[in-house]
């Protein structure tokens, strides 16, 4: 069939060339006459190609040509291009040729697909499709019409991706994001780039692999202690996937937040006490692996994830607790570190939300103040003291509330304490100075057989050594009277001066726990390499209690937030309808709130007459003023 086409070609362009001026001229100026090459054109159409027999055996001849390439053998690409070109000169390749090639196509790659899928893992489909799309483009551009191309790719990729999306999600999505495998990735998302609804199949599937591996670092409590990095970790990776692998598409990245938003809350309040606490231990000074630019950084993912939480309340709860702890202490890592971390959570919910956390700073720095009057006015006195005081003075609405407690303390600390009292209410009438043991501290100076040392220690342990000033052994009975510290506080510091690794008190019987039988005595022969030794408190894990109370007291503050949005909303409208009151509140409220609590609340005011129900309505309220 070739060698016939390119004699006839040969022949017509020979007579062309002898009947040129014939063509050149009386031709172009009848209009109505075809040239001599369309002339011949229209008879090699006429006579051999619209011959069925010869047009069905020629088009047969250049499919299986094709298929047989597809299938990995080489064909000769350029009887195909001379075949096709024909096809196309005669103006029959449309019809005669391109329906039949597209529904071979589709056929063959219907097939392909179905086998594929079942017999390879998805990254190796992958670049399976891939590698047959460009093989199709490269089809076009050696022998194929340029207009086959757009049906061509289309076909192929409905019937290798189209067919299978829902299977290649299922089957490989999770394996991929697990293992973080980039390539496969940035590959899936731009082949179901060019399939109809493939990037929202591939969003909805990304968007459940979130919440579901989210879900299960949120939700088991035996992770907790992992959870802040864990989350942090997942957060990066998944961050990197939708940079580098889904072309910081903006539709991805929103629907990453909008899961994170989901599963983090699905477990209420807890992340964001978790986060308090992870955020306490990069601030607290032996957090040693952080620069200040590592720890910038952490405190930027941090707010990250604080963001997604709707409880923020129960974070600052947390974190003012352990802010004060830090502070008391003097157990701050950097105070650029806590400034900025301040700045962080001001610029994410406000100057109100902060107040109270830069007070605690302002208390701090106000006390220095305080302390360098105090040491002029102690030196103007006429009986100096041979201890040196020093007092932080808290504001009680900034702090954290602490149990106040009674406890013996020696003559010469009650002496200065009054001193003291004089003193700066002397400078502030009308304030009240509530003294707390619980947080105190102080250095001891020792005599022990190596030599002397002094001890830095916390005002129980303080009060439970100086017995020993007096006395070789004690009971636990008798250090109780002395000291008044209760029960299990006392135990508690015991066991830090008796059972620990700086052992100043030796205890009998031995063991780790202090029993009520127990006695105790100074141990002279206590010896140790550095001159000045903290002994650490022993501290009770955040008690269950202490967790409890600070999640109670958020919940009260809560109480007190939704009555006042209540009263406000009510105020403005004067009257309103359940329903309104309720999608109002919920538009307000910063917190998460069940509609049972805004019921109990909106009960709550009603008995105590700042609204009322109206009398034909029940579920209409009214403003009482």
């Amino acid at each position: 069939m070739n060698r016939c086409w390119q004699d006839h070609c040969r022949q017509t362009i020979m007579i062309r060339s002898i009947f040129l001026f014939l063509d050149r001229t009386y031709v172009l100026q009848n209009s109505l006459l075809p040239s001599i090459w369309d002339t011949g054109l229209e008879l090699f159409r006429t006579h051999i190609v619209s011959d069925s027999g010869v047009q069905s055996r020629t088009v047969e001849g250049i499919l299986e040509q094709i298929e047989r390439e597809r299938n990995g053998e080489t064909v000769d690409r350029s009887l195909l291009r001379s075949l096709l070109g024909m096809l196309s000169d005669l103006q029959v390749y449309k019809d005669s040729f391109e329906q039949r090639f597209l529904t071979e196509t589709t056929r063959l790659y219907a097939a392909e697909g179905q086998r594929l899928m079942q017999d390879r893992d998805v990254p190796e489909y992958l670049h399976h499709v891939a590698r047959r799309l460009e093989e199709e483009n490269d089809r076009v551009i050696s022998y194929l019409d340029q207009s086959t191309q757009k049906p061509l790719i289309a076909a192929v990729e409905k019937q290798l991706l189209g067919e299978h999306m829902t299977a290649i999600l299922q089957k490989g999505l999770r394996t991929l994001l697990d293992e973080s495998r980039e390539c496969e990735l940035t590959l899936l998302y731009e082949l179901f780039n060019k399939v109809k609804s493939g990037l929202t199949a591939l969003l909805q599937s990304w968007r459940e692999y979130i919440k579901s591996s989210g879900g299960e670092i949120v939700s088991s409590p035996e992770k907790d202690k992992e959870m802040v990095q864990e989350l942090l970790d997942f957060k990066d990776k998944m961050d990197l996937v939708s940079q580098r692998c889904f072309q910081r598409n903006d539709t991805f990245i929103n629907a990453m937040k909008e899961a994170f938003e989901n599963f983090i809350n699905k477990r209420p309040n807890k992340p964001a006490e978790l986060i308090a606490k992870y955020v306490d231990s990069k601030l607290r000074a032996g957090n040693k692996e952080a620069t200040e630019e590592e720890l910038e950084r952490i405190l930027d993912k941090i707010m990250i994830i604080f963001r997604f939480i709707h409880g923020k309340d129960v974070f600052e709860a947390f974190y003012k607790k352990d802010l004060a702890k830090r502070l008391l202490v003097g157990k701050s890592a950097s105070v650029d570190a806590e400034k900025s971390m301040l700045s962080k959570l001001k610029h994410e919910c406000g100057a109100a939300f902060t107040s109270k956390l830069e007070g605690m700073f302002k208390d701090m720095e106000l006390s220095k103040d305080v302390m360098i009057q105090f040491k002029q006015y102690m030196q103007n006195q006429t009986d100096p003291s041979n201890i040196e005081l020093t007092v932080n003075i808290l504001t009680m609405g900034y702090w954290p509330s602490y149990i106040p407690m009674d406890v013996h303390l020696p003559a010469e600390m009650v002496k200065l304490q009054e001193v003291f009292k004089l003193f700066y209410l002397g400078k502030h009438s009308g304030r009240k100075l509530q003294w707390q043991p619980t947080l105190g501290h102080a250095v001891l100076k020792t005599e022990f057989k190596e030599g002397k040392k002094e001890l830095q220690v916390s005002l129980f342990q303080t009060l439970v050594l100086l017995i020993f000033n007096e006395a070789d052994e004690c009971s636990v009975e008798e250090i109780r009277t002395a000291t008044g510290i209760e029960d299990g506080e006392l135990k508690r510091t015991l066991q830090s001066l008796a059972c620990g690794k700086a052992r100043v008190l030796n205890k009998t019987p031995r063991g780790k726990e202090v029993e009520d039988a127990d006695r105790f005595h100074f141990n002279s022969d206590f010896r140790h390499k550095l001159f000045r030794i903290k002994i650490n408190q022993i501290q009770m894990k955040e008690t269950v209690e202490e967790q409890v109370s600070t999640t109670e007291r958020v919940f009260q503050d809560r109480q007190y937030q939704i009555d006042a949005a209540v009263v406000r909303i009510m105020k403005m409208r004067k009257t309103l309808s359940h329903n309104l009151l309720v999608s109002e509140l919920y538009n307000q409220l910063k917190f998460p709130v069940k509609p049972a609590d805004l019921k109990k609340r909106i009960e709550s005011l009603i008995d105590r007459d700042y609204m009322e129900r109206d009398k034909e309505n029940a579920n209409q309220y009214h403003y009482v003023a």
